[in-house]
């Protein structure tokens, strides 16, 4: 299987140079007993979201004066994690994917590279050649910096051209398919689809999907598709498998509509897909009693907070719980072998419950919120300039944002957004909805706040305490059993190519958004 890998890095370009035949190669860890690792990632997530969200549904469906409502979470968490990148106190979501994927430090808007420069294996890539089935499971685009860190290696976490391409990982033609991941569940379908393809953002004419529909890879871009998908039997053949359900990001929760899966959907059927795989399918390979590994995030929970958008915000946080519901419940199944480990990476908009003077928020000031600032903002665009006062007044304010009693201050604000660059549009019509719940943001990026971390299963009670992200990521790797071959898999990486040819950073990374 090692063998292989090399092979197929080789065949599509990711090596520099061919691998020395003298040098030993990874080999999967002998004797292991049948493990599940489902870890989770709720981006951009701090404690006051958990706080907010809590308050929401305690005022919703709490009787008055009962005060003991909890989340799932809440009665998982085991300690705090420490966020920080290797040069910086305030990590991105790359650097902080990386350390849970490589349990090492990288710089900022590094993806699966350590801080010396070169590309550092993952657990993912481990847990694979090890035996494991592995999945990835996002609401932002597939190649976007937490899935990537996980299946791909880059300098730069915009080279997502190149990502796509690694992500993929073919094997040469005629080989079976040893994919480094065998799910993916997510949106960006434009970093596969080739320059001059409507739906395309590559700076290139390279077909990925159609390459890797050529060499067996299932691919589903619908949800009747995704509904199609059975874990049975006679369905075992259907990995490895891409499902990219937008152009780029999933929508909101708070926006979306029955044609794109939710979070907690696309983690209940890679649950049973995966699962199935490994302990019902024939093949003599060590994946069929090894288990899997599966990274599951929750991307969109942090745009919403760079937008300062707390009605999203929110509807990320209690779709991010229903997940983990999904995930508790197969745990519960199968509770001597499976483990589920959830935090955060970073988090995002530095959210206080409640604002300077008072001593006081207001939940119920998000419930009437129907539309994300997002999506208020692009349809603001669209309105025509001599409407627009009436629109926001009768149409936008009441109906959309929940206030039904809008002030003139408040009607103007969100016309004078209608203007702006649609960033700081989505952050004016957010702080209108803040303002009224009292809710407060010190930033429209991250903070180097600690985060929570949770636990629940098999294994749960060896991971507790403030503890380093580095730390988290060893110690997935050590439930697999792969810590091991972390460093043997490192030194075979050290000729991939990091690069994408003709990639211009645009962005000041100090800056960077995500």
């Amino acid at each position: 299987m090692a063998h292989g890998l090399w092979q197929h890095l080789l065949h599509l370009g990711l090596l520099a140079t061919h691998w020395p035949t003298s040098a030993s190669q990874p080999t999967a860890a002998q004797g292991a007993s049948r493990r599940n690792l489902i870890f989770m990632i709720s981006d951009g997530f701090g404690q006051a979201s958990e706080g907010l969200a809590r308050a929401y549904m305690e005022e919703q469906t709490s009787p008055q004066g009962q005060h003991s409502w909890a989340s799932l979470l809440d009665d998982m968490l085991v300690g705090t994690t420490r966020t920080r990148s290797a040069n910086t106190w305030v990590t991105d979501s790359a650097a902080g994917a990386t350390a849970f994927a490589c349990g090492r430090k990288s710089p900022n808007g590094a993806i699966g590279v350590a801080h010396e420069g070169a590309a550092c294996a993952t657990v993912l890539e481990a847990a694979k050649m090890a035996g494991y089935a592995t999945g990835l499971v996002t609401t932002a685009r597939i190649t976007h910096a937490t899935p990537a860190a996980f299946a791909a290696h880059a300098r730069d976490r915009d080279m997502e051209d190149l990502i796509a391409r690694q992500m993929l990982r073919l094997m040469p033609e005629g080989s079976p398919g040893n994919h480094s991941v065998d799910l993916m569940f997510g949106g960006g379908r434009c970093h596969f689809l080739p320059q001059g393809n409507a739906d395309s953002c590559r700076m290139d004419g390279e077909d990925l999907w159609q390459q890797a529909e050529a060499r067996g890879v299932k691919t589903l871009t619908t949800r009747q598709q995704f509904d199609a998908l059975a874990a049975d039997a006679a369905q075992a053949e259907q990995l490895p498998l891409l499902g990219l359900f937008a152009k780029s990001h999933l929508a909101y929760s708070i926006d979306r509509d029955a044609s794109q899966p939710t979070l907690s959907e696309m983690a209940s059927k890679a649950l049973a897909l995966l699962n199935h795989t490994n302990s019902s399918s024939p093949s003599s390979s060590s994946s069929a009693t090894r288990g899997f590994f599966l990274m599951i995030e929750g991307a969109r929970i942090d745009m919403a907070a760079h937008d300062n958008d707390p009605a999203a915000h929110l509807h990320e946080i209690l779709e991010y719980w229903r997940t983990v519901r999904v995930v508790r419940d197969f745990v519960e199944q199968n509770p001597e072998d499976t483990l589920l480990v959830s935090t955060s990476d970073h988090e995002t908009g530095g959210l206080t419950l409640g604002r300077d003077p008072e001593y006081l928020w207001h939940p119920q000031v998000l419930h009437p919120v129907s539309r994300s600032a997002e999506r208020i903002c692009g349809e603001l665009r669209q309105t025509d300039e001599d409407a627009l006062a009436h629109n926001v007044r009768h149409m936008v304010l009441p109906k959309h944002m929940g206030v039904g009693n809008a002030t003139e201050a408040e009607v103007a604000a969100v016309v004078r957004a209608a203007a702006e660059e649609q960033r700081k549009c989505r952050r004016m019509v957010g702080e209108v909805v803040s303002a009224r719940a009292r809710l407060g943001w010190t930033t429209g990026g991250h903070t180097g706040a600690d985060v929570g971390l949770y636990a629940f299963g098999s294994g749960s009670d060896r991971l507790h305490g403030c503890v380093d992200n580095t730390q988290v990521g060893r110690f997935l790797a050590e439930y697999l059993g792969v810590d091991g071959s972390m460093d043997e898999l490192t030194r075979a990486l050290a000729h991939v190519v990091t690069e994408q040819p003709g990639f211009e950073r645009t962005v000041d990374r100090r800056m960077h958004v995500h």
